[in-house]
């Protein structure tokens, strides 16, 4: 594909129209390739995003990078693989909750293979935090594969070369905003599970998320947004206000919910209680604190409502208020910590 028809797909784009799977997987194929110039590639994501992505595009989009630039591993394991990632780009510069609520999750035997990246539009990403509490968020996929089977829990970095050798890291680098590769990248985790939940920065990424996330061969998933009360949402669960959710069953029919935090018996928070601190290590501190139950309420209520959600899709609880009270019981007894401890030994 020349410059002059990478630029027709810019102008479509422009004009609000969208991109079939194929022709999306086209472009990204370019993209990691670096063929085309620079400001075409900003050009290209800036102008997808303004339209706001289908699920055509993301499918697309993850297709070229699965296939193109990821290293694959095979996992086993007892219980199906999930995964569960907030994507970014909510500006909301929160802590890191989703791998608190990984950790819970893991802790009650839930296999989690986590795919995350240093921060983008944030100040602490998730491999940011990992690497502050001692895990080796460089190491090879096989490294990683070992983890999750030993360990029950392991994370694959998204910008390291290891288990994305071409494109991935430089890309993401580069980017300031939020594109359609924080999510379609986010799904291509090197040990594919098809169980998940993802968290995404709008409500009108609910559903072609949903419907990507079936496309590409998830039998299970839970997509969310929640309320800041801000004017801003937040890519996960919400302790804040009311979160959104999209289930996709195994059936391939999508159900959508609403998840009100006072009806499980969480107390409303604010914006600043679940932010972020002035450092990583501060912020590593604060994780080993939680997961021992010594953190503040509003924190811990977060992260256990989030780690609600991987309990219930993976079928350890019947509903998400069980799995709430679930994930609760499980600070208390201090298992969090022990499986940290466990994937410290592996994941090294």
């Amino acid at each position: 594909m020349d410059a002059k028809e990478f630029g027709a797909y810019i102008s479509r784009l422009i004009k609000g129209q969208g991109l079939s799977r194929s022709e999306a997987f086209d472009c990204f194929t370019e993209i990691i390739s670096g063929r085309p110039s620079d400001m075409q590639q900003g050009a290209f994501l800036a102008a997808l995003a303004a339209k706001g992505e289908t699920a055509d595009e993301i499918a697309g989009a993850w297709q070229a990078v699965y296939e193109l630039d990821t290293v694959r591993v095979a996992v086993q394991t007892r219980e199906p693989l999930v995964d569960n990632c907030g994507t970014g780009m909510d500006g909301l510069n929160t802590f890191n909750i989703s791998t608190a609520a990984a950790l819970i999750a893991a802790a009650d035997g839930v296999p989690i293979a986590r795919h995350g990246s240093r921060a983008i539009t944030s100040t602490c990403g998730t491999v940011d935090i990992l690497e502050a509490v001692g895990i080796n968020v460089e190491c090879p996929p096989e490294q990683v594969k070992r983890s999750i089977e030993l360990a029950g829990i392991g994370i694959f970095n998204g910008m390291s070369k290891q288990s994305h050798p071409r494109a991935l890291a430089r890309i993401l680098s580069q980017i300031s905003f939020g594109t359609v590769l924080n999510l379609a990248a986010s799904l291509a985790n090197p040990a594919l599970p098809r169980i998940a939940v993802r968290g995404v920065s709008s409500r009108a990424l609910l559903r072609p998320t949903a419907h990507a996330m079936r496309e590409i061969g998830y039998r299970r998933a839970l997509v969310v947004h929640g309320e800041s009360g801000s004017g801003t949402g937040l890519d996960e669960a919400s302790t804040l206000g009311r979160s959104f959710v999209m289930e996709l069953k195994p059936d391939g029919s999508m159900v959508e919910s609403v998840l009100e935090p006072r009806k499980l018996g969480i107390t409303p928070a604010r914006v600043s209680d679940i932010a972020i601190g002035s450092s990583r290590q501060a912020e590593a501190g604060r994780m080993v604190r939680l997961l021992t139950g010594q953190e503040t309420r509003a924190r811990t209520e977060i992260a256990c409502l989030n780690a609600a959600l991987i309990l219930y899709i993976a079928g350890h609880q019947p509903s998400i208020g069980a799995a709430y009270r679930q994930a609760i019981d499980l600070i208390a007894t201090k298992r969090p910590i022990n499986k940290l401890i466990d994937w410290l030994n592996v994941q090294r």
